[in-house]
């Protein structure tokens, strides 16, 4: 792929031995269950109420406008942490700015597809970040395939983690929204919505750190430190997210992320002066207490916990291909996978 050309994603290499293992994923809406981790509690006091919500085939932004409609107020004072799946039995974290007046009893609200499971107040609102994380239980139906190559990826990844990818929905359908991120830094395009804009800009960033995470890959670096990484507080390698300031690394690890950027170097140096500021990220993600099972001879159910902005599918995608349901799409930036 050439710095001109971003109209369909690389296909970004695993670390593991493919199984050629597949299974249908998402066949019912409680084959994927996700259950937030709160950064903190609701204290009981304070000008937001906290809502635990449990949706059923909703996204998270539908859920918000629908709190803001219940509750007479403007869609921006509803909070939440992160976006959740729609096609997923998905529970989390909701907060509404409502300071003066009666705390009106939210859990009477009646929704086939969401329900209030408890409500209190607390001190601030929610903002994209403020969880720990999410657990999963994923069963996936029709499984084909070796079975002994998919218990060895099992164990390794268990052991090692996996690849700390950005999933497929970062990038939009069939990853358009890096080519538009591209045209907007080329100023080729205009974007005046400063949401689409964050989608795009969000698209071109995480592309970014997938191409060093794919070379790394390659190289058989992955998990491993080069000459000059930067180490995160759990002492793994990071990669870049890019943006203003030098590249933190130093020898072989910088000469790495350079490179990436050279045969990227629009999107690069886009990013730098639309305002980003260089971070770091893990290169990889540690599933916490993976377990798995087979009821069936056909069907695979995991369990495990994910930090905040890790991805399911970077777990599965070591260990077998998985294919969903035809559905229609239903709008750009929409996440298919939790983040």
């Amino acid at each position: 792929m050439t710095d001109a050309q971003y109209t369909t994603l690389p296909q970004w290499p695993n670390a593991y031995p493919v199984s050629g293992a597949s299974a249908t994923l998402k066949l019912l809406n409680e084959d994927f269950l996700v259950t937030e981790l709160p950064l903190q509690l609701p204290s009981g006091e304070g000008e937001h109420i906290w809502l635990d919500i449990e949706k059923n085939g909703a996204n998270t932004a539908f859920i918000a406008l629908q709190l803001a409609d219940a509750t007479g107020v403007q869609e921006r004072d509803v909070g939440y942490a992160g976006l959740k799946d729609r096609y997923a039995i998905t529970r989390q974290w909701f907060s509404i700015y409502l300071p003066k007046g009666e705390t009106p009893d939210l859990t009477q609200l009646q929704h086939p597809e969401f329900k209030v499971l408890s409500q209190s107040r607390h001190v601030k609102k929610l903002r994209p970040g403020d969880l720990l994380g999410n657990r999963f239980r994923i069963v996936l139906r029709e499984v084909t395939g070796d079975r002994d190559a998919i218990e060895s990826n099992l164990k390794a990844i268990a052991a090692q983690g996996v690849p700390n990818y950005f999933g497929a929905q970062r990038f939009g359908h069939d990853g358009g929204n890096v080519e538009q991120g591209r045209a907007m830094l080329a100023r080729e395009i205009r974007v005046r919505n400063p949401k689409k804009k964050g989608i795009y800009l969000s698209a071109v960033r995480s592309f970014i750190f997938n191409e060093v995470l794919a070379l790394r890959i390659q190289q058989g670096l992955w998990g491993k430190a080069l000459t000059g990484d930067v180490m995160d507080e759990a002492g793994r390698p990071t990669g870049p997210m890019w943006g203003r300031g030098r590249v933190s690394t130093t020898d072989e690890a910088q000469a790495l992320e350079n490179g990436v950027a050279g045969r990227h170097a629009t999107l690069c140096d886009g990013m730098e002066h639309a305002g980003l500021d260089q971070e770091r990220r893990a290169l990889v993600a540690s599933p916490a207490d993976l377990t798995w099972e087979w009821p069936q001879a056909d069907q695979l159910v995991l369990s495990f916990s994910l930090p905040a902005g890790n991805y399911a599918t970077s777990v599965l995608n070591e260990i077998l291909r998985t294919t969903e349901p035809d559905r229609q799409v239903e709008g750009e930036g929409e996440p298919a996978v939790v983040e």
